[in-house]
């Protein structure tokens, strides 16, 4: 029981010795546990169930409150409603001496 009392995760460890076997509870690796056991007696893994299933996920709950407020659309049209641009780039025509032979040629 040391040697898997000091394990980061573990919430609480129980042993029954009539049924010899070890109940640990937490945020803990099973096969760590084992691992850690195993260097002392002959240790299987009996069972692994999931103890937080009435606890809401933080990141599911924040994804939906995203979800409901952003608006992608409602920002494009704020953008273009105050977007101006500056100044108009000026297009310019380039005719070759080949197509115009009374353009200016510089040689």
């Amino acid at each position: 029981m040391k040697a898997v009392s000091g394990l980061p995760g573990l919430q609480s460890l129980s042993v029954n010795l009539e049924n010899k076997k070890l109940t640990a509870t937490g945020d803990i690796d099973p096969v760590c546990i084992v691992s850690k056991l195993r260097k002392f007696l002959d240790t299987e893994i009996e069972s692994v169930e999931d103890g937080d299933k009435d606890q809401k996920d933080p990141i599911a709950e924040y994804l939906k409150i995203y979800q409901e407020t952003y608006h992608p659309a409602e920002y494009l049209k704020i953008y273009q409603e105050t977007y101006h641009p500056a100044f108009a780039y000026p297009h310019y025509s380039v005719r070759s001496a080949q197509e115009d032979p009374n353009s200016c040629v510089i040689c």
